[in-house]
């Protein structure tokens, strides 16, 4: 089996590039999507969450929101939060990988070499566009301004920095563009990576 770690900043595709992946038969861990179990009702992360923050749960799960105010109240509580969501998001991601069944195990996590995560992969796939096509992208979502957007951009590492350190990169210009990459990776991976 092989592991490839999917990354990419905000608005260059990764989402949509993933989906990709899954259409060439590979199996799709997300990052992001195991936070969200997680911090769902019953998820493993509210017990934990509650007895250090008990203001974060709302209808018996961890509210997102509550959690972001926290945090900007008093920035030092996110290394306590990450502490506890880090290694359940590692069990998750592990249990994920033992039972996926697919040659090619691809692993969604948006901040991999912010992490760490790229020890922890096979190789890394780095999806790219450039910064006026990701701004318009993530502007036309109307989920958040401009500041926040460029607050989110400063915070992870440059996109061509995150492109240099990876194995593959994918531009995300054009649907077809970005899938004919896609079947490249997969079809290097499977004849040169796999059974080299």
């Amino acid at each position: 089996m092989f592991v490839l770690g999917l990354t990419g900043s905000i608005g260059m595709g990764k989402s949509t590039t993933a989906q990709m992946f899954v259409e060439e038969g590979c199996a799709l861990w997300d990052a992001d999507a195991a936070v969200h179990r997680l911090y769902a009702e019953g998820g493993a992360a509210v017990p934990l969450i509650r007895e250090m923050f008990p203001a974060a749960i709302e209808d018996n799960a961890v509210s997102r929101a509550r959690l972001k105010d926290i945090i900007v109240a008093d920035p030092t509580t996110l290394e306590r939060i990450e502490s506890i969501v880090h290694p359940l998001v590692a069990e998750d991601r592990a249990a994920f990988i033992a039972q996926a069944t697919s040659d090619i195990v691809v692993l969604d996590i948006p901040l991999i070499f912010e992490t760490g995560g790229e020890t922890k992969v096979d190789a890394v796939a780095c999806v790219i566009i450039d910064p006026d096509t990701q701004a318009a992208r993530v502007m036309a979502r109307g989920t958040m301004s401009r500041a926040q957007f460029e607050a989110i951009r400063a915070k992870q590492l440059p996109a061509d920095e995150k492109a240099a350190r990876s194995k593959y990169v994918i531009e995300t210009d054009t649907i077809e563009h970005a899938r004919r990459q896609v079947q490249a990776v997969v079809k290097d991976i499977r004849e040169n990576q796999i059974h080299a």
